[in-house]
């Protein structure tokens, strides 16, 4: 028996790494506008996201794996992680003052070939943090 095509339908949650879960914290409500949806701790953060999920996991806390409240496999990396949140392009000038009022420097800004628009920065654990228009990827 052949299983039938199936393909997943969006994503649900995404993560990054930072050992310094309220620089975190502070940094993706202050700046992003982000709401805490749950958080242990010493461990993780999680942010809702329009109809997702974007956590922020403690690498060192997570390797170990955790029971929540089944047991799940470790996981964590280390080194800079990347995550894109989408903007409309009317917001981008918005962003960009709310950015530099916020004393967080752009790194580039990208008008993309096939169209679409993105702002790069950097959250305090290093990782690359985006606002692109939905655009680059053919999305309206």
């Amino acid at each position: 028996m052949t299983t039938p095509p199936i393909r997943a339908r969006r994503i649900l949650e995404t993560c990054i790494y930072a050992e310094d879960l309220e620089a975190a914290r502070e940094f993706y409500t202050r700046v992003l506008g982000l709401e805490v949806h749950a958080e242990q701790k010493s461990r993780h953060i999680f942010f809702r996201v329009g109809e997702g999920m974007f956590l922020v996991f403690k690498p060192s806390a997570t390797r170990a794996g955790m029971t929540v409240p089944v047991p799940l496999g470790s996981h964590g990396c280390t080194g800079e992680g990347h995550v894109a949140f989408a903007a409309e392009e009317d917001e981008l000038e918005i962003w960009r003052a709310r950015l530099a009022e916020l004393d967080v420097k752009i790194e580039s800004e990208v008008d993309w070939p096939q169209g679409g628009k993105s702002i790069y920065f950097r959250d305090p654990a290093g990782n690359s943090v985006e606002l692109a228009t939905p655009r680059l990827w053919g999305l309206e």
